[in-house]
């Protein structure tokens, strides 16, 4: 039984074009721009989409995630912090001081 494919709000992917793009051959790419820039119904599309099993991948293996989407992909993956590899990326390159 196949799934039928996600529609997205078209914000996400303001820069490419939506109905070209190869959901499943840019399953990262899609992945970690869900969990950027979209909403609470594009993330649940999303994990019924690829399976819980490549969002957990594509998000512990992504190089940058806003902070407080962090939080959301850690408490939807169900794994720490530290377990991500954009945090422990941000955590060795800290950023200036903000004064």
């Amino acid at each position: 039984m196949s799934v039928a494919r996600p529609v997205f709000d078209r914000r996400i992917f303001w820069d490419v074009d939506y109905d070209r793009m190869d959901l499943d051959g840019k399953w990262r790419f899609v992945i970690e721009r869900v969990f950027e820039r979209g909403d609470v119904e594009d993330i649940r599309q999303c994990r019924r989409y690829y399976g819980d099993d490549k969002v957990r991948t594509a998000l512990l293996e992504a190089k940058f995630l806003p902070e407080h989407r962090l939080s959301l992909a850690s408490a939807v993956v169900d794994e720490p912090l530290e377990s991500f590899r954009c945090y422990m990326l941000k955590r060795s390159h800290p950023g200036l001081f903000p004064y």
